[in-house]
C-alpha cells in the first residue's frame, strides 16, 4: 500500500520539472554571475530572468527582489534589518503571538539588544484584533510584522486592514507569506505590502532558497557582509540553480492554482464527511472562512498527539502536530496555546496539509485510518 504524504506545510516534494531545469542549470550555468566574461554573463542572464519572473508573480519590480536561503533568512533580514536600519527613529516592534519561530526568535533576539516587542494576542479563530493593533502603536514603533496565513492552522490575518493601519502611521509592514504564496493572489502594490517573505521548498521547489520582497524606499541594514550581491542587501554568490528551480516552481504553482484549490477543498470535505459518518468527536481549529485551502487542523477528543502520529505513520500516512521547526517537542504548539485555554484541544490537534501528488482517494484512506486509530485509542 502506498505511503500518503500530507505534511506539505512542513515541506513539499520537488516537482520533476523543477529537477529538470535545476539539472540543466548545474550543467550549463556554472559561471559566477558577478563575473564579466561569457560564462558569468550567461549565468547572470539566468539570474535576471528568474528575478523578473518572480517579481512579476507578486507585481513587484525586479530590483525589489532579494534572493535568500529561504523563509527563515527572509524573515530575519526583514525584521532585524528594518530594526537596525531604523534604530535612530525608535525601538518598538509589533508582531503576533502565533508567528513562525523564524519571526518570533528574530524579535526575541532584538529584545536582548534593547528593542521592545509587543506580541498581539489572537482569538479562538487565530486572528489578531485590529483594535489591539491600533492601541499597541507608539511614537517609537518602527515595524509591524504579521504573517499572512498561519502554517499550523491556515488562518489568514486581516492583512488589508493591518496594511491600512501601518500606512496611517507611516510604519513599515512585513508579512511572512511562506504558506500563502502560490495559493493567494499576492499583489504587493495593490495590497500595499512593504516587505514579503517566501520560501521555495513549500511550493515544490528546492530547499535552501527563497526571497524577500523589499519595496523601493524601505531601508534595510544587511547583516551578511562580503560582496555587493543583491544590490548590497545580501552578500554572497547567488545560488543560481536553486533560484532557477524556485522560478520554475513559482511558474508551475500559479499555472493550476484554481484546480488545486478546488481539490484541497474537496479533500477536506471528504475527510470531514467520513468523520461525521463515523461519529468521531472532532473540532476544526482556526477560522474556517479566512483560511488557506491546503491546511486543515483538527483536534480529536481523547486521542493524544503522539500515539496518533505514531499510528498514522505505521499506517503509511505522514501528518504532523504543527510546525516542523518544533519537531521533537512534547509541548503543545505555541499557536494553539495562544488560541485556546482548553489544554486538551491543543494536545490532541493534528495538522493535515495537502499538496502536489495528493488525491481525493488519499483523503478517504487517511480519514478512514484516523477513525480506526481514534476509536482504538479511546478504548485504551
Amino acid at each position: 500500500m502506498k505511503a500518503i504524504y500530507m505534511d506539505h506545510a512542513a515541506t513539499s516534494p520537488v516537482h520533476p520539472d523543477v529537477i529538470e531545469v535545476m539539472t540543466a542549470s548545474l550543467h550549463n550555468e556554472f559561471g559566477n554571475p558577478s563575473s564579466i566574461h561569457q560564462f558569468g554573463r550567461k549565468t547572470r542572464h539566468a539570474l535576471d530572468e528568474a528575478r523578473s519572473s518572480i517579481a512579476k508573480s507578486i507585481n513587484a519590480h525586479p530590483n525589489e527582489i532579494v534572493f535568500t536561503s529561504g523563509g527563515t533568512e527572509a524573515d530575519n533580514l526583514a525584521i532585524i534589518g528594518t530594526a537596525k536600519a531604523n534604530a535612530n527613529k525608535g525601538n518598538h516592534i509589533i508582531t503576533s503571538a502565533i508567528e513562525h519561530h523564524a519571526a518570533l526568535h528574530a524579535c526575541e533576539s532584538l529584545e536582548k539588544e534593547g528593542f521592545d516587542v509587543t506580541y498581539l494576542s489572537v482569538g479562538e479563530d487565530g486572528r489578531i484584533s485590529i483594535e489591539e493593533l491600533k492601541n499597541a502603536i507608539r511614537d517609537e514603533t518602527i515595524l509591524i510584522t504579521i504573517m499572512y496565513g498561519n502554517n499550523e492552522t491556515g488562518t489568514i490575518q486581516p492583512i488589508k486592514e493591518i496594511v491600512q493601519v501601518s500606512k496611517d502611521h507611516s510604519i513599515p509592514f512585513h508579512t511572512d507569506a511562506v504558506q500563502a504564496y502560490g495559493l493567494i493572489d499576492l499583489d504587493v502594490k495593490e495590497i500595499g505590502i512593504d516587505m514579503l517573505s517566501v520560501s521555495s521548498h513549500k511550493i515544490n521547489g528546492p530547499k535552501g532558497v527563497g526571497f524577500l520582497y523589499i519595496k523601493e524606499g524601505i531601508s534595510i541594514a544587511p547583516y551578511s557582509h562580503g560582496g555587493e550581491q543583491e544590490r548590497k542587501r545580501r552578500a554572497g554568490t547567488e545560488n543560481v540553480p536553486g533560484i532557477v528551480g524556485l522560478q520554475k516552481a513559482a511558474d508551475l504553482i500559479r499555472s493550476d492554482r484554481e484546480e488545486r484549490i478546488a481539490l484541497y477543498h474537496k479533500m477536506k470535505e471528504t475527510m470531514i464527511a467520513i468523520f461525521e459518518e463515523n461519529s468521531i468527536e472532532y473540532e476544526l481549529n482556526g477560522d474556517q472562512v479566512h483560511k488557506l485551502p491546503h491546511v486543515v487542523n483538527i483536534s480529536f477528543k481523547g486521542a493524544s498527539v503522539e500515539p496518533m502520529l505514531m499510528n498514522l505513520d505505521l499506517a503509511g500516512i505522514a501528518v504532523s502536530s504543527g510546525s516542523a521547526c518544533t519537531a521533537g517537542s512534547h509541548e503543545p504548539s505555541h499557536v494553539l496555546k495562544a488560541m485556546f485555554h482548553d489544554e486538551e484541544r491543543a494536545q490532541t490537534a493534528i495538522r493535515f496539509s495537502f499538496g502536489y501528488g495528493n488525491t481525493v482517494e488519499d483523503a478517504v484512506r487517511a480519514a478512514e485510518e484516523v477513525v480506526k486509530i481514534v476509536n482504538r485509542l479511546k478504548k485504551l
